[in-house]
């Protein structure tokens, strides 16, 4: 379980790093005051404020007074956050400072300072009238490891793929008896004794695939999947052998031909798996979403659909795995109406933005003031498990995702148990009628016992 939980927060933190990059990429500003710095981690704190100390007096030299004030302000604020760190972080130093101008037209001073997930082992420099993100898309690229057994007559090969690091863990050899054409009874006997080197070499391989990919500590493969290949029938045999252990079974990808074994049989072996190790994350979606739907299909009642009802089953705790479209264009506003002082929590979309109504107190019809608005999709990534469910980001690339995405509004949830969310909408609508006030999904259980 642990395990599954360290992937789900590192497809969480690979969201919010898509989304980071996506926000700096669309982010522009008045002329050339937007600055991309990169730190490698070999490089010093000092260097680095030197570095911008004579950029700053470069700046001095520019023409125009507005842009020269805007560089020059930039830099500063570079500088200001640099003295945050007494050294450079261990995968580097990665800082966006800058003023940019925002979709009404107006100026907002932004500065982003963050260690990497992983090494970045680049230098960057720039001011402009954009940020400079090239260098992050190393950020994006899946960590997810991979096993492969290599095994034909001759050895068996044991190794990982990870990114595009490839490592050997184990290789042993193995003599096979050849085949002989001598007639009588020595034929049969060398046939037997041929057969059992074969199983012999099939049981070792298997047992040696379970100590270096099985996890003790968890008692769960240690790779997100597993490739099969070899140039002879012994990958096929070890596959559908009784002795091959059945997590690593249920984990295999792909069984492969190749001409080669060896070193040289794991090269070609990843070169003909990258479609299908490319896909893994499209698979699992599908996977996940063919649950989803089953629910759905079966109607179970332990399903939930759309904004609303999705966000009163998490309230209630009942969500076990809740599902987002990723690129979900939901804001999430915390209202308030200053009079009474009553606060109004809404999920808008941008249809719904327009409509001034929605920012009006339904009772009383007052102007209702902005306290908090962030999109819904980061509000759910940063509280998720506070409601004890997992999170699970879904694109619209697969048919699955599509259906998801147009047909259920791209986000919903499968839930611990039964829950009929009408009945509950009946209850909230009769609270309402009764004396106006609002309740949320949480009160109204309450009140209900």
């Amino acid at each position: 379980m642990e395990d599954r939980h360290e992937t789900l927060d590192k497809n969480i933190e690979l969201w919010k790093i898509k989304k980071l990059i996506k926000g700096l990429e669309a982010a522009r500003g008045n002329g050339t005051s937007m600055i991309s710095l990169i730190v490698p981690p070999r490089d010093k704190i000092p260097q680095v404020a030197k570095m911008l100390s004579e950029e700053l007096g470069s700046a001095s030299n520019i023409k125009s007074r507005v842009n020269r004030q805007s560089v020059q302000g930039a830099i500063a604020s570079a500088q200001q956050r640099l003295k945050l760190y007494n050294k450079v972080p261990p995968n580097g130093l990665v800082l966006y400072t800058g003023t940019i101008v925002t979709e009404d037209g107006k100026e907002k001073k932004i500065t982003i300072d963050f260690e990497p997930s992983k090494p970045i082992n680049v230098s960057l420099y720039l001011c402009d009238n954009k940020f400079h993100i090239e260098a992050l898309t190393v950020l994006l690229e899946s960590d997810e490891k991979f096993g492969f057994i290599i095994m034909d007559g001759k050895e068996s090969l044991f190794g990982t793929l990870s990114g595009n690091v490839r490592e050997v863990l184990h290789r042993y050899l193995v003599h096979l008896p050849k085949k002989h054409a001598r007639g009588g009874q020595s034929a049969a006997r060398f046939a037997r004794i041929g057969q059992e080197a074969r199983d012999n070499h099939v049981t070792k391989t298997a047992e040696l695939a379970t100590n270096l990919f099985i996890d003790p500590a968890t008692n769960q493969p240690n790779v997100k999947g597993l490739i099969l290949a070899g140039s002879a029938d012994f990958k096929t045999k070890l596959s559908e052998s009784g002795r091959f252990d059945p997590r690593l079974q249920a984990n295999i990808l792909k069984v492969v031909d190749i001409s080669y074994g060896g070193e040289e049989g794991f090269n070609q072996a990843i070169k003909m798996s990258q479609e299908i190790l490319s896909n893994v994350k499209f698979i699992q979606e599908q996977h996940l979403l063919g649950k989803y739907f089953e629910e759905v299909n079966q109607d179970t009642g332990k399903y939930v659909v759309g904004v609303d009802d999705t966000l009163k089953a998490l309230e209630m705790g009942a969500i076990k795995i809740l599902i987002v479209y990723e690129n979900l264009e939901i804001n999430r506003y915390v209202l308030k109406n200053s009079k009474t002082e009553e606060i109004f929590v809404k999920q808008l979309n941008e249809e719904e933005e327009n409509n001034q109504s929605n920012f009006r107190d339904p009772v009383t019809s007052d102007q209702l003031e902005i306290q908090e608005k962030m999109s819904l999709l980061e509000w759910l990534a940063d509280e998720y498990k506070s409601f004890g469910c997992t999170l699970e980001f879904v694109t619209n690339k697969s048919q699955e995702g599509s259906q998801f995405c147009r047909g259920f509004g791209g986000i919903g949830g499968i839930l611990r148990y039964q829950l009929d969310m009408r009945s509950l909408d009946e209850f909230a609508d009769d609270e309402v009628e009764e004396d106006g006030e609002v309740y949320d999904v949480g009160e109204a259980e309450d009140d209900s016992e």
